[in-house]
């Protein structure tokens, strides 16, 4: 199944309603927001009654009441550490009904519950690799899981009907399947997720007793380093709480990493120094090459970089010109140049059109660096 996906289109859904979702926040509404997309009826569910108000107000489904009928597949998007309690009551309270949670942390979830005894016979696992810096239904999209990973944790008593149903929600909403065990999953997001998160919010933190000029000198690499420590802190209590041993073990190794190169800086000149610094240098450059690219292809990009006047319609203006020269863009990144009128759009194009497309982005009048 690992690597297996297709987006939302015109294809009759895999799933059919009612949709219970537990929970309303980003996933949960985005979810919702799908899923209606798709024509299939979401009922919503939160301990907060604005929470779901405003997830039905933005489209997301409509509030449960006790006369609709029992939902086939119920999907519980809660905090982590209320996930066990969640799926616990929607498999007591709907029995006849599948029960996935879409939490990021799965082994924590999947103990608690074993624990207490729960039958978990129609409980399937999974974790859509996808979110954003703010949470909240406001923040909720539609296309939130389109071409992302999404994991699904079953095991050999996984009855094959639970893990279709489980499995069609994803494909309907633009996942891509991959299966893991829950520790192999935890182990993984550590690595992917939760320790790039700690070590964004560390760097960010240098920033606070930083001097005004100091962050006027701020660029993309900054704010690179730093875009995920927008992120919730108390949300991120709970997940590195319930995935702090991976976590621990990540932060230990890259801790001896900067030691090590932080060592060897500090006095270049004693022998092997040079060598231990490009050393560390150059396995960053062999990591960074297997992070996946557009849709989790290995393909890399050519980025160019044109600049356009800070004034209303250039952007679109320039992202027509290029649909017009036939230039697909792959990625685009803007920055402002603090203190002109002036900003730097980079985009993200194949390697082999990059020539082409400066050569004809300059002949009609941009500029580009």
């Amino acid at each position: 199944m690992s690597g297996a996906g297709a987006r939302t289109g015109s294809r009759a859904p895999r799933t059919t309603g009612p949709v219970h979702v537990i929970g309303a926040g980003l996933l949960g509404s985005s979810v919702g927001l799908g899923l209606r997309e798709r024509g299939i009826d979401v009922t919503l569910e939160d301990l907060s009654p604005t929470t779901v108000a405003l997830a039905a107000d933005y489209g997301a489904g409509r509030v449960r009441t006790a006369d609709d009928p029992a939902p086939a597949l119920v999907i519980v998007a809660t905090p982590p550490d209320v996930a066990a309690d969640a799926v616990e009551r929607a498999l007591t309270t709907f029995p006849g009904a599948v029960v996935t949670d879409v939490t990021s942390i799965k082994l924590a979830p999947l103990l608690e519950l074993t624990r207490r005894g729960v039958d978990l016979t129609n409980y399937v696992g999974s974790h859509p690799m996808a979110g954003r810096e703010r949470g909240g239904a406001i923040m909720a999209r539609a296309d939130l899981f389109v071409a992302r990973p999404w994991v699904i944790c079953r095991d050999e008593e996984t009855p094959a009907a639970a893990l279709a149903l489980v499995e069609g929600v994803a494909l309907d909403l633009g996942g891509v399947l991959i299966e893991m065990t829950p520790e192999e999953h935890d182990s993984s997001v550590g690595l992917v997720s939760h320790l790039p998160q700690v070590v964004s919010s560390l760097l960010a933190a240098r920033l606070v007793p930083a001097t005004e000029q100091a962050i006027g000198l701020a660029g993309a690499g900054l704010r690179d380093t730093t875009r995920i420590a927008a992120s919730d802190p108390e949300l991120w209590m709970q997940i590195l709480g319930a995935n702090r041993e991976p976590v621990v073990e990540l932060l230990d190794a890259f801790g001896a990493d900067i030691a090590a190169f932080a060592d060897a800086l500090r006095d270049p000149a004693q022998q092997g120094a040079k060598r231990r610094i490009a050393d560390l240098l150059q396995a960053g450059n062999s990591g960074v090459s297997r992070i996946p690219g557009k849709h989790g292809s290995s393909e890399r990009f050519t980025t160019i970089t044109v600049l356009i006047d800070d004034r209303p319609g250039q952007l679109a203006l320039l992202l027509t010109e290029l649909g017009e020269l036939g230039i697909n863009m792959e990625d685009l990144r803007l920055e402002h140049s603090p203190g002109a009128q002036i900003g730097f759009a980079e985009i993200a194009v194949l390697p082999e059109v990059a020539d082409r497309a400066v050569a004809d982005l300059v002949e009609r009048g941009w500029r580009t660096l």
